[in-house]
Parts: C-alpha cells; structure tokens; sequence
C-alpha cells in the first residue's frame, strides 16, 4: 500500500509539472520573437528610421511635444560607417539609393496601428530621397484613416520628392506636406510647426 501512495504521488508530480510546461512553454520567448507590441491608447505615434541618431533625437522630441508613442524601424543588417559612405559609389547605400525597386528588409517587431489616426514618420534624407527602408515600411502596412506627417533630417537637402513617393508607395493614408530639420532643431520650433498643421 506505501508503495502505490509512493507511485500516485509521482504520478500526480508529473501529472502538474507537465500541465504547468504546457501552461507557461517557453512563454516569454515566444512572446520576444515576432511580437507585436500593444497599443498604448494613444492615437499619435512617432514611427522613424535613424542610422546616425541624428532623426531619432528629433523623433523623441515631437514625441515628448504631442504626448506619442514611438516606434524605430531598425535594419535587419545594420548599417555600418562603409555603408553610409556617399563618396564611395559602392558603398551599401548608394546602391540601394540607385535602385528604386530595392526594398531593404526591417527587423524590428511589427507595429499595431490599431487605434492610432496621427503617424508621424521620420526619416534622413539620402541621395535626395527617403532610405529605401520606408519604402518597406510604408508598403507593409494599411495607413486606412490615418493622417501621415513625414519629417526628414538633413543638414542641408530638403524633403524633396520623398513624401510623395513614400504617399505612392503606400497607396493609403492622407499624406500631408512634410519639413526638413537639422538635428539641433529647438523644441520651441518643433511646437511651431506641429501647431501650424491643426
């Protein structure tokens, strides 16, 4: 009789340890690969790009100004300093800037844009254009009744023609007309700017 209590409570053990393996498999690391993050209930988000930190800096500070969340696209490849080279017409690049079907892979987790009509997405300017990242970025998703204010950082070349094609590239969303910054751009300046587009 000692004996089967013995066994029974082993089975028992087993029977637990098993239903809480299955409960709880490996959950946060299922949870880190290919997640989507949840929205926070906010209704403005600040999606950007920066290889440099240059447009990130900028990004975080419009995102203090309008209360938003953020989201950084990243590079499934980095980008290193050989890469960014633009003297260097081999360099990363500038070939995929003289490809314009060449769509660089993201990363970073998907983002939920659920609930979100404010996108605010940032961007540097390179060869005169928006990093074919965007281009990704704007074609993976449905911008469907959502509003989209690009914002590019260079220090001298405007926004050009980017916010146009990254607006043909998506093919949804109500574009409006975006502004270039430098990256010492004021918080004074980015508030003037954001309430001229109310």
């Amino acid at each position: 009789m000692k004996k089967n209590y013995g066994l029974m409570i082993v089975f028992v053990l087993a029977f637990v340890l098993l239903t809480a393996m299955t409960a709880f498999a490996f959950t946060p690391d299922a949870q880190q690969a290919g997640s989507t993050p949840e929205p926070s209930g906010k209704d403005v988000l600040v999606v950007y790009f920066s290889a440099t930190g240059t447009t990130k800096g900028v990004a975080e500070k419009i995102a203090a100004i309008t209360d938003a969340d953020l989201y950084e696209i990243l590079a499934a490849d980095d980008y290193s300093d050989a890469d960014l080279n633009w003297n260097d017409r081999n360099s990363r690049t500038t070939l995929e800037q003289n490809d314009r079907s060449f769509r660089t892979e993201i990363g970073s987790d998907p983002v939920n844009l659920e609930g979100y009509s404010t996108i605010y997405i940032g961007y540097p300017i390179w060869w005169g254009e928006a990093p074919r990242i965007m281009d990704t970025f704007v074609e993976t998703y449905d911008f469907e009744d959502i509003t989209l204010i690009p914002f590019c950082t260079s220090a001298s070349s405007g926004i050009g023609r980017s916010r146009k094609i990254l607006e043909e590239n998506a093919e949804s969303g109500k574009w409006l007309e975006g502004r270039r910054f430098g990256g010492n751009v004021s918080e004074d300046d980015l508030r003037s700017w954001i309430n001229s587009l109310q």
